[in-house]
């Protein structure tokens, strides 16, 4: 995520028309959406989820993954505490393994997302297609195509097309990631 921390990165048209977020929105790291869970309503009282989303800018969440292996996965119960889980998703269709639900992390993340009218992006390295299978696995379980198309895929190398070429070059060193759909030199 330091790629944000860039100065002027998300003043760049590029990447706001990349990320589909309005000028002057500032990147919040370590955003904790407060997702509802069952039995409680979404206010200071009620129960929330405590885990946090890697960014927000503006209304889009943000779940990044450069050198993460996977998404988690987690035992169904954990999943079904989520108070609109079967509203969001056709649980049956939620990618299993082992007994465990894969891609936890993007469950959640659609949920803040559905729970607070954002849009909710992935953000991976297009070397790794089982990241990339793993978002569309869980975009297929979705119900809603209002909430499927508030929902989208980013990968580190169309991102670097669009950033500062000083960055692009830091991203091409360090992670060797080479950009792809190069737009304004």
């Amino acid at each position: 995520m330091n790629v944000f921390c860039y100065p002027g990165v998300t003043e760049c048209a590029g990447v706001r028309a990349t990320l589909g977020v309005a000028a002057g929105a500032v990147p919040e790291f370590g955003v904790k959406p407060r997702t509802p869970l069952k039995g409680g309503k979404r206010d200071k009282d009620g129960k929330t989820d405590n885990t946090e989303i890697d960014m927000r800018v503006g209304d889009l969440l943000v779940e990044a993954k450069l050198t993460e292996s996977d998404f988690q996965s987690a035992k169904m119960a954990l999943v079904e505490r989520y108070r609109d889980l079967e509203e969001v998703f056709d649980v049956s269709e939620l990618p299993m393994r082992n007994g465990r639900v894969i891609g936890y992390q993007l469950i959640r993340g659609t949920l803040a997302a559905f729970a607070s009218g954002c849009s909710f992006c992935v953000l991976c390295d297009a070397r790794r297609p089982e990241l990339v299978e793993a978002w569309y696995a869980v975009m297929r379980a979705v119900r809603s195509f209002e909430l499927r198309c508030r929902l989208q895929l980013l990968t580190w190398q169309e991102l670097a097309g669009v950033v500062p070429g000083e960055l692009r070059e830091f991203l091409a060193e360090k992670y060797g990631i080479v950009a792809t759909g190069v737009l304004g030199g």
